[in-house]
């Protein structure tokens, strides 16, 4: 139950500071999200340097935790081992790409609008859920296909 506790607790305290961090960094704001990817008008490079940062809190983390098997409360490590760059892998970062150029939201920011009540963060929430839908339904049918082939 103790570690429940501690894992509940510093699973929020994580959420909040990321959230914080994305109100004050300015990721939250479309329309500061959009100037930074405005390259050829009025580009505010900004978040670049946001990002810069989360790449090296991010790098340092990792280094860390890959000389470990449990995390710090215990809980095992779990690390994602595919290191291809396949069509899957392409498909998908184009499509996150499109969605948050066309939104300037990406997943992170739009929990913090939704969060704090916005139509606009609801609804690329919405449709997050609907594309994970649509890729699970597509997922369990490219599964299932090969074996209603080789059945019948």
């Amino acid at each position: 139950m103790r570690s429940y506790v501690l894992y509940t607790a510093a699973s929020f305290a994580a959420g909040f500071v990321f959230g914080l961090g994305l109100l004050v960094a300015g990721m939250a704001n479309p329309a500061k999200v959009l100037a930074f990817l405005d390259l050829a008008g009025a580009w505010d490079p900004s978040l670049a340097l946001v990002m810069a940062g989360a790449v090296a809190v991010g790098a340092v983390a990792f280094a860390f935790i890959k000389k470990r098997s449990h995390t710090l409360l215990g809980a095992p490590v779990l690390l994602p081992n595919p290191r291809r760059i396949d069509r899957r892998l392409i498909l998908g970062s184009l499509v996150f790409g499109v969605g948050w150029g066309l939104a300037g939201i990406c997943p992170g920011p739009a929990l913090v609008l939704a969060g704090a009540g916005s139509a606009k963060g609801l609804a690329f929430l919405a449709a997050v859920i609907a594309g994970n839908g649509v890729f699970e339904f597509f997922e369990k049918r490219a599964a299932a296909g090969p074996a209603r082939m080789q059945s019948s």
